[in-house]
């Protein structure tokens, strides 16, 4: 059966395809229409669809919008309780009356749908099957933590052969997201987008007020919690954006960031109490969380922790999709990978080249030529197979550097045009991670997970080591990704470092590069010294001669 799954009611709408259990395709509307998190989470933009990634999806299959048997869209108006707190009442009518409309309008976004086979999946459902039937596990636990949904801002259950069944909800206006938005917001930076900004200023302050927000965020020892109405301004002044931040603004963030840790810690020892599962799936933009995740990892009771690669919003076309599949008693498939996107043939891509009358060259071995670039300390674009979905470039649209300089974290920075304190990644070879990595899990290979860098290493490979000595590490595998591995290899060989910075291939308040325009467009207006695009390499001294 064929499920295409929706995501658009609030931010970073996104399509996904399942086919037989198997998740065939799956894609950001941001990707194609370049407007960073497609859209503004605002109730007057819940009618924009990603009809362009809905429609992606469906042609990469060779399938039209009357061969499906369903489509999931991540939000069931009949759940939204009129009036209640955390909700504005101006705006939040004129947000259910889009959702209840969905149905018409994919109709008319997709020529040939019947709106009748439009159904609704709650948000947090949707939310939890993008995770537990994701997952490689059968069986798990459940955690979901985000902004909200309908009326909840989190749930707690387990999957089991494939049925959920749900433990505990927290009711709005509760919500450990909406809390960590409004801190990203008084910190001057864009709520519903630079949440991860304030998990970086995190590591450069002390969490001196613990003792405070304790008494005003709590588990409440029944599967929920409780956030008090928090005026922000008692901590620290509020900042504009751009406004420089200060030492009592780090310390804020420190301390925002270490409460969330513990009412996470909180709540999973209380699901693991309730199930008994020994392995815990994870969703909702809470679960981006990084550093959280790890910290869980360590000290929770768990032995294993899966996060949904787009574990944000964007993941509930996904769980959507899924669900119904599960729901026709179709058998969900393991997430093969994040690369799930568009990609293009060798062919394609050179006439994207000849358009562009952009001087190319094809090394016989990809890997050694681009190792050697990087060992001379010259900035890689790396566009290779299907884009990623979710958040994290994972080596398919990735920024390629040497760790082993210092400067290179100030130096993609001003490549990005992002702010200087916010860190950089490393990429590894899986086997390899245990020598140059502690804590954390063995494998990472979605980046969702922080790692102590080993104090033998951090001289060596200065560039992907915050400032508290840790790195977001991205475990490479050889028969996942062999391209990758190669060049991994081919740049020890030349400089003795197992590691190389991998970040996203964009630059500051745009989404990731997704098709050859926008790497070539990305490549002619930052000073990135070689773009590989597929087996083609294009140098700048090549491109701008003088």
């Amino acid at each position: 059966m064929r499920f295409l799954g929706i995501n658009a009611i609030f931010h970073d709408p996104a399509a996904a395809l399942v086919i037989d259990g198997e998740i065939a395709a799956a894609a950001e509307e941001e990707r194609f229409s370049r407007r960073k998190h497609g859209k503004r989470p605002v109730p007057f933009s819940a009618w924009e669809l990603p009809e362009q990634a809905a429609a992606w999806c469906l042609a990469h299959a060779g399938l039209r919008p009357e061969d499906l048997d369903g489509v999931a869209y991540s939000y069931d108006p009949d759940l939204v309780r009129a009036g209640q707190q955390g909700q504005d009442p101006r705006w939040e009518p004129l947000r259910t009356t889009f959702a209840r409309r969905a149905p018409a309008f994919l109709a008319t976004a997709l020529p040939g749908l019947d709106s009748a086979q439009v159904r609704y999946v709650p948000h947090h459902i949707a939310h939890a099957a993008s995770a537990g039937l994701a997952a490689p596990y059968r069986d798990s636990a459940v955690l979901v933590c985000d902004g909200r949904g309908e009326a909840v801002s989190h749930l707690a259950g387990h999957y089991r052969d494939g049925e959920l069944t749900v433990l505990a909800t927290q009711d709005l206006p509760h919500s450990l997201g909406l809390m960590y938005e409004e801190v990203t917001e008084h910190l001057g930076f864009l709520r519903s987008s630079d949440e991860y900004k304030v998990m970086a200023m995190a590591s450069y302050g002390t969490p001196r007020h613990l003792p405070e927000l304790r008494e005003l965020i709590m588990a409440t020892g029944d599967g929920g919690f409780h956030v008090d109405t928090i005026d922000w301004s008692v901590f620290a002044k509020p900042l504009a954006r751009g406004e420089p931040w200060s030492e009592g603004h780090a310390d804020l963030a420190a301390s925002v960031q270490a409460r969330l840790e513990e009412v996470l810690l909180d709540l999973a020892r209380w699901l693991h109490e309730r199930t008994g599962e020994r392995h815990l799936t994870m969703a909702g933009g809470v679960a981006l969380n990084c550093v959280a995740n790890t910290r869980l990892l360590a000290e929770g009771p768990f032995e294993g922790i899966w996060v949904q690669p787009a574990a944000g919003d964007a993941g509930t076309a996904l769980g959507g999709a899924l669900h119904l599949a599960s729901m026709c008693g179709e058998p969900a498939a393991p997430m093969p990978g994040a690369a799930l996107g568009r990609s293009w043939t060798d062919a394609e891509l050179a006439a994207w080249l000849d358009a562009a009358r952009v001087p190319c060259e094809r090394p016989p071995d990809l890997p050694a030529a681009i190792a050697a670039d990087l060992a001379e300390d010259r900035i890689v674009a790396w566009f290779q197979g299907r884009a990623e979905y979710g958040p994290r470039a994972l080596g398919q649209r990735s920024l390629l550097a040497h760790p082993g300089h210092a400067r290179n974290t100030e130096r993609l920075n001003d490549v990005k045009g992002r702010e200087q304190f916010r860190p950089i990644a490393p990429m590894v070879l899986a086997e390899r991670a245990s020598e140059i990595f502690a804590r954390g899990p063995a494998e990472s290979p979605y980046m969702l997970f922080v790692h102590d860098v080993r104090p033998e290493w951090r001289d060596r490979i200065p560039a992907v080591v915050h400032v508290d000595g840790t790195a977001r590490v991205q475990t490479v595998d050889r028969a996942a990704q062999p391209l990758l591995a190669g060049l991994l290899a081919e740049f020890e060989a030349r400089t003795g470092l197992p590691v190389v910075v991998n970040t996203s291939l964009n630059t500051a308040g745009r989404p990731m590069v997704d098709d050859p325009r926008d790497a070539l467009e990305c490549f002619g207006s930052a000073p990135v010294d070689v773009l590989v695009l597929g087996p083609y390499v294009v140098r700048r001294s090549g491109v701008f001669a003088s």
